[in-house]
């Protein structure tokens, strides 16, 4: 079964440095569990930096990681989500890292 592993950088701080609510990040959790039946959470607190031009961009991220199958609809589910969360987060952008895996 060809299945991807989705690795979502959550941000903890909107772009104006202010931190985002733990809520936010618990709804988020919760509603990754009940689309795709589970999900693994980094709870390390690692620090991202992005150069654009002249300014150097510095933030702090947790992973959730969610395996599934490697379906159209799901692709467009995080699609989706992506936009919803730069949107409702106030981000300029969220990383969504996607590789193909298989599974023993």
């Amino acid at each position: 079964m060809t299945m991807k592993e989705y690795d979502l950088y959550v941000p903890l701080y909107s772009n104006r440095g202010v931190p985002l609510p733990p809520t936010q990040l618990a709804r988020l959790k919760k509603r990754l569990v009940k689309r795709f039946g589970g999900l693994t959470y980094f709870p390390q607190k690692t620090e991202g930096f992005w150069k654009i031009g002249a300014v150097t961009f510095r933030d702090e991220v947790v992973i959730l990681r969610v395996l599934c199958e490697e379906k159209r609809s799901v692709q467009l589910y995080w699609s989706s989500l992506k936009e919803e969360l730069k949107k409702s987060w106030k981000q300029n952008d969220v990383l969504i890292v996607v590789r193909a895996v298989s599974t023993v």
